[in-house]
């Protein structure tokens, strides 16, 4: 197995990525779109914290109706952020994507599912937030090829186990040919590092080469540790770590949820504690069904490079953060608490 050309949920083709980000004084918040095909992917979900924000979730449903959705959008906010979803929806209906409900073909409805991190005042404006405006622009920059990662889009003010947290993406080319992918945004009470060591738990799924060396002396450990104890009060949904894990192979909608499901094995392996009552955690399925469905065995390996390709977006969300310091407060970047460059 190997990285697809990008290391990132573009690999999948046909799907395309964009982030936009809150700019001006108090603003640290952004958000993340992923796009479908014009025709649509096979989509589910899977909710495992206990304080989501979400939009359309329950469309995504196998006893439900619509099979497929048209994008899929993350963003910081808390709730008011689902409104950038909005913004998508306006650009998709131009194009005229979407769920067919009339005789005309710009008579339609786009679906587009959305997920929502919470990150309100980290900038110091608890008033600045994602809006229809900011989801018109994520749609706006989507591109298929490299993600950008760490403090982008959905992932601008996420914070996690007191570190800086943010987005990242990772792939992988099944034995077979196949293609998994997932993109996360990293905005956890739980941390992503061993206190023990000061490593990185998700790295222990990184591919050959994948990671760079990281010695974590005495001095960073401390560090690391000084960030989790200095973390703000936790209280009731105010973290979550959305994902979406994509798959160019074929399947239903219970097989999509079933992939997002896996995916949250790869953030219970990368991030500790998760799926708390403080967290929200959401994960989105998608298949663009451009190859066959696969068989016991393909389905197997399917089902678990999803865990290990979230748990390697999680570690690349977590290096790519660099530090950030707004009058909403100060979150130190892993990389720079334990002394990597910038590469």
């Amino acid at each position: 197995m190997h990285p697809g050309p990008a290391n990132a949920l573009t690999d999948v083709s046909g799907l395309r990525v964009g982030h936009a980000a809150l700019t001006g004084d108090g603003a640290l918040s952004g958000t993340t779109v992923v796009l479908a095909p014009r025709n649509g992917a096979v989509g589910g979900v899977d909710v495992r914290g206990a304080a989501p924000g979400t939009r359309e979730t329950d469309l995504l449903d196998p006893r439900n109706s619509v099979q497929r959705v048209h994008a899929i959008v993350l963003s910081g906010g808390s709730a008011y952020g689902l409104a950038a979803a909005d913004g998508v929806m306006r650009r998709l209906e131009a194009a005229e994507v979407g769920f067919p409900v009339g005789a005309a073909p710009g008579e339609v409805v786009p679906i587009v599912p959305a997920a929502v991190v919470f990150d309100l005042g980290r900038g110091g404006d608890f008033g600045a937030r994602p809006d229809a405006a900011l989801g018109a622009a994520a749609y706006d920059a989507a591109a298929a090829g490299p993600v950008a990662q760490g403090v982008a889009g959905a992932g601008t003010g996420a914070v996690a186990g007191g570190l800086k947290g943010g987005v990242g993406t990772a792939s992988v080319v099944l034995d077979d040919g196949a293609t998994v992918a997932a993109l996360v945004v990293v905005n956890a009470a739980g941390s992503g590092v061993d206190p023990a060591t000061g490593q990185l738990y998700g790295v222990r799924c990184g591919l050959a080469g994948e990671f760079p060396d990281v010695a974590v002396g005495p001095e960073a450990l401390a560090g690391l540790g000084a960030a989790a104890s200095d973390r703000a009060a936790l209280r009731p949904g105010t973290a979550t770590t959305l994902g979406v894990v994509a798959t160019d192979v074929t399947l239903d909608k219970a097989g999509c949820a079933r992939l997002a499901g896996m995916g949250h094995d790869g953030l219970a392996r990368a991030i500790s504690p998760v799926h708390t009552a403080m967290d929200g955690d959401t994960i989105f399925g998608l298949s663009t069904a451009a190859r066959p469905a696969p068989g016991p065995a393909g389905l197997y390996a399917l089902q678990a490079a999803a865990a290990d390709v979230v748990s390697r977006a999680v570690a690349h969300a977590l290096l790519a953060a660099r530090s950030v310091t707004t009058p909403g407060g100060a979150w130190r970047g892993y990389r720079d608490v334990v002394g990597l460059s910038v590469g």
